[in-house]
């Protein structure tokens, strides 16, 4: 087993540059001065803007991981290769030593994993540094990845046609009369070893799979997962067959459902996050009398069809 080191054993902890974006000047990335400004955000690499560059104001150091310390996306870490500023209550991990991009990003992802000991507002302000993360990155994870090469993806649409949302038409479906709804099951730390089975957990990121385990599949691909507790709401389309947590629930499509139609429904999920803050969880029961709005047919059934193609319209499709 790995042996596991805190994470002021690997990294130098400073604080991030305590700015406000509403003070800065925004611009556009291709801008000869600008600059990232890195927040307390769950997505696009923790970047909410680009900003101009202030003369008096030096930006944290490149090549460092950038870590949000309080609010809904507490310990939301990334891997920031340029310099950048950040706004407040955000923590810059230094490495002790030299490390690759991509050994970053590892420790990145390590670090948020540890999110749900954070619930009910708890800062990660004084905690940070006890966090405990791998000493060395395991054999199975490879260090060998092209960053080029995944900059390279295919960006193209599979269908070249627009197509449009208008959702004043959209009608509303109880989940029960799409889906049947079932329950992850509970496992123990001693129990889980690791194999080949994704796992998946009430976290919001890495499609929901927190490692991977040697067990039989308890759910089958082509489902959906929502988490109910933890990161509540969160939704992932699950092509592979999988283990689920008790904190998740699992969508069994009563229609014909595949990998865009999927996509798109785990999007109209999400939207149902922020009913679910403050410790309120989405139970199963409570789940099957909620309701998702959707396209329809002439026939006041749901738009499958639609579904798909909207989809396939969307840049980078061609890679799914």
């Amino acid at each position: 087993m790995n042996a596991l080191k805190k994470v002021s054993d690997l990294f130098i902890l400073k604080s991030g540059i305590n700015l406000t974006l509403a003070d800065l000047e925004q611009c556009e990335k291709s801008d000869k001065d600008s600059i990232a400004f890195v927040s307390r955000s769950d997505y696009n690499n923790g970047i909410s803007a680009f900003v101009k560059k202030i003369k008096n104001i030096s930006p944290n150091e490149p090549n460092t991981i950038s870590v949000a310390l309080s609010g809904s996306s507490v310990l939301a870490s990334f891997y920031q290769a340029e310099p950048y500023y950040s706004g407040y209550h955000m923590a810059v991990l230094i490495p002790k030593k030299k490390m690759t991009a991509v050994e970053m990003m590892f420790y990145a992802f390590c670090i948020k994993s540890n999110r749900y000991r954070y619930n009910f507002g708890r800062q990660a302000n004084k905690t940070l540094k006890n966090i405990l993360i791998p000493a060395k990155i395991p054999k199975k994870f490879s260090t060998n990845i092209s960053l080029e090469k995944i900059a390279t993806v295919n960006k193209s649409s599979i269908i070249k046609k627009t197509v449009e949302l208008i959702t004043s038409k959209w009608k509303w479906f109880q989940y029960d009369e799409l889906f049947i709804l079932k329950k992850g099951k509970r496992i123990t730390k001693a129990h889980i070893t690791d194999g080949d089975l994704p796992f998946v957990a009430a976290i919001d990121g890495n499609n929901g799979i927190r490692q991977n385990i040697e067990s039989v599949p308890l759910h089958e691909g082509n489902t959906i997962t929502v988490n109910y507790n933890g990161s509540v709401g969160m939704a992932f389309y699950q092509v592979n067959p999988y283990w689920a947590s008790d904190d998740v629930n699992v969508l069994y499509p009563k229609f014909k459902m595949n990998r865009y139609v999927g996509l798109f429904l785990v999007t109209l999920i999400r939207k149902e996050i922020f009913r679910f803050n403050y410790g309120r969880k989405w139970y199963l029961e409570r789940m099957k009398e909620s309701k998702i709005k959707l396209p329809t047919t002439s026939k006041g059934i749901p738009d499958w069809k639609f579904m798909e193609g909207y989809i396939k319209s969307l840049p980078f499709s061609g890679s799914l």
